[in-house]
């Protein structure tokens, strides 16, 4: 329950939110940096580039007009040194960790986990995809990808902040389970992952636009200037945006059978067809479909990642439009109140 402090320490968090996302666009600012340089940086290493490409002709990976051979891509281990996105990093970890405390604060407010309306999900769950992104950063040079989950945490943490936030309550009857716990920190876990095979699959459409003008020889000044000849090839990014999805689809299927057996408890059925429910299941049939689809019928390349990218925007779908517009059993976001 809410005690005495909870309007000062819902205060506090609100604070720290706000510094979040100020230091996130900063993060963004460095980032962008970063891939406006990286242009700069290709074509300055380009003689360095084409004699790696020479010596590994054949090796499955872009062709490079310049050098009329075949090359791969730097490797998601290869971490060179660009500065801005050193300093990009650094500003989002210390983005995460404003974000955090103000998560922690909203928590100790409400005297609950803070994930049971739209405002606290929004807070938690791009919490968690931040971290998802540092966390991946200690294995995978991702930090190209730092612009879109730095943009994403600034436009959903602000928005949902201004048009979500409501003051602490007591918890529904309905969500005085364990099931909360387990159930939505889950599926806000499942949708960290599939964020990041979402920006992956973006990078993946335009690094195979850029590939195949190279096989063409297409390829303009815009294109030899481009940050994407920094990055691994489009099959690269693709295998990493199809691992990430794996996972997360592992754990959307809990959610699943967790919500179930949730809505048994709280309900006295397993499925009643609302339409939180339906949207769930619609999301993990696409992802359902899309792994199916690249592991068993070939859906490699531009197939493959619109199905991911359809995926992700289904699942937005589901936390905004439906959870705002659609009426049922699951309207706890917290807006009526």
């Amino acid at each position: 329950m809410p005690g005495p402090n909870s309007l000062l320490l819902d205060e506090i968090s609100l604070l720290l939110v706000w510094t979040a996302v100020g230091v996130y666009v900063l993060a963004f600012i460095a980032y962008a940096i970063d891939l406006a340089r990286r242009s700069d940086l290709a074509v300055k290493a380009k003689d360095q580039v084409v004699a790696r490409e020479l010596v590994t002709a054949g090796g499955g990976g872009v062709i490079d007009a310049s050098a009329g051979g075949v090359a791969s891509g730097p490797s998601f281990t290869d971490k060179p040194r660009y500065l801005w996105a050193r300093m990009g990093t650094a500003l989002t970890a210390l983005a995460f960790l404003f974000h955090l405390a103000a998560t922690v604060l909203r928590g100790f407010a409400a005297g609950r986990v803070p994930w049971s309306n739209m405002y606290e999900f929004a807070l938690t769950g791009l919490l968690l995809i931040v971290m998802v992104y540092l966390a991946s950063l200690t294995r995978y040079d991702l930090r190209f990808l730092g612009s879109f989950i730095t943009g994403l945490a600034i436009v959903l943490l602000g928005g949902a902040t201004l048009a979500y936030h409501v003051e602490v309550t007591p918890l529904a009857d309905p969500l005085k389970s364990v099931w909360l716990v387990i159930h939505v920190f889950v599926a806000i876990l499942a949708t960290s992952l599939f964020a990041l095979a979402f920006g992956l699959s973006v990078v993946q459409l335009l690094q195979t636009r850029r590939e195949r003008k190279l096989v063409g020889a297409q390829v303009d000044a815009a294109g030899r200037r481009s940050f994407l000849r920094t990055l691994p090839s489009a099959d690269a990014l693709e295998s990493l945006a199809y691992r990430f999805a794996i996972v997360g689809f592992i754990f959307w299927t809990f959610t699943l059978i967790a919500g179930a057996i949730w809505a048994n408890d709280a309900w006295g059925r397993f499925w009643g067809f609302d339409t939180k429910e339906v949207w769930t299941f619609v999301i993990w049939v696409l992802y359902a479909g899309y792994i199916h689809a690249r592991a068993t019928r070939g859906w490699r390349g531009t197939r493959s990642a619109w199905l991911s990218i359809i995926g992700f925007s289904a699942v937005l779908f589901n936390f905004t439009i439906v959870n705002v517009f659609f009426k049922g059993l699951h309207a706890y976001s917290g807006l009526t109140q």
